[in-house]
């Protein structure tokens, strides 16, 4: 069995530019559930705005890089670890926040923001995270991967699909409030066939190497999840804000990883295997976090209280 960081997945350029289109439609369907509100309630909620955006963009990635070097993972598992974290959370957070009884408005708000600042946040993070890093610094230097160039292929791929779904949101209401919703489940369930569809077509590959980086996986999953909470809790916001921030953390967007790493990494082995178990175990993990809460009462806050005058 080839070391993992020499393995290069297959997933040929017709598949990979319909799943470039498949993670813009995703984009265009989470514009259409964003009003102006979304971004002007979050002036009026500076300190879980604040305390969010540290979480995703500063902590979660600092945090990721210590997780690399006390496990100590094969580079491209490293890299592929580091590159999950600094990818923006995906829209099925919104979700698990409903079902998880925690404050969806701020949520939803959050994924909008967050994925706008990702488009710049996103490769100078990675880039910088990257690069410092002990041994995975090493892909990236025998790669050469420009920052630029990851940043126009996220522009494109998410801030343009992103832009197009708000000005629709304006223009065209009508057809927002009535298609918005069956965009969303179609434009996911398309992203997760085609996970499924890059496992299934590099199976051996994933049977073989899925031990290595299974338990990494869920260490980190559990960080990012708990991440959102500690940070949250430290800013003493309420507990119904404490859960969306959790999850709103804890949800990676990993099928953008996959994007970048076949389209900038040429399928690495580690990268790859990495995003594709994520983007299954992060789901099941938010379901799993979800259901708990959902039989908890909440300990403060709660749209009664958020309504309060």
């Amino acid at each position: 069995m080839l070391p993992i960081d020499e393995i290069r997945l297959n997933f040929n350029p017709a598949s990979l530019a319909v799943l470039n289109a498949v993670l813009g439609f995703l984009m265009f369907g989470i514009a259409l559930d964003t009003r102006l509100d979304d971004f002007r309630r979050l002036l009026r909620m500076p300190m879980a705005f604040a305390v969010g955006i540290a979480a995703q963009f500063l902590l979660l990635p600092a945090i990721t890089f210590g997780l690399t070097l006390v496990l100590q993972p094969a580079p491209s598992i490293a890299l592929g670890m580091i590159l999950v974290a600094c990818c923006p959370p995906g829209n099925v957070s919104n979700i698990l926040t409903h079902r998880a009884n925690g404050n969806v408005a701020l949520s939803v708000s959050m994924t909008a923001v967050s994925n706008a600042i990702s488009v710049f946040a996103m490769p100078l993070n990675f880039a910088f995270w990257g690069s410092i890093h002990p041994t995975a610094s090493g892909l990236l230097t025998s790669i050469a991967l420009d920052p630029l160039q990851m940043f126009g292929h996220i522009l494109l791929i998410i801030g343009l699909p992103f832009a197009l779904g708000l000005i629709c949101v304006q223009r065209f209401p009508a057809f927002t409030a009535r298609f918005k919703k069956p965009l969303r489940i179609i434009s996911f369930l398309a992203l997760i066939g085609f996970i499924v569809g890059a496992i299934a077509g590099n199976w051996r590959y994933f049977m073989d190497y899925v031990g290595l980086v299974l338990l990494a996986v869920v260490l980190h999953d559990a960080l990012a999840f708990g991440t959102g909470y500690a940070v949250a809790r430290a800013a003493r916001l309420s507990d119904y804000d404490c859960r969306a921030l959790s999850i709103e953390v804890g949800i990676r967007n990993a099928g953008l990883g996959l994007v970048l790493i076949f389209s900038f990494f040429n399928g690495l082995g580690g990268m790859a295997v990495v995003a594709g178990v994520w983007g299954f175990w992060d789901i099941i993990a938010g379901l799993i976090l979800a259901g708990f809460w959902a039989r908890k009462p909440l300990r403060s806050g709660g749209p009664a209280a958020e309504n309060a005058p």
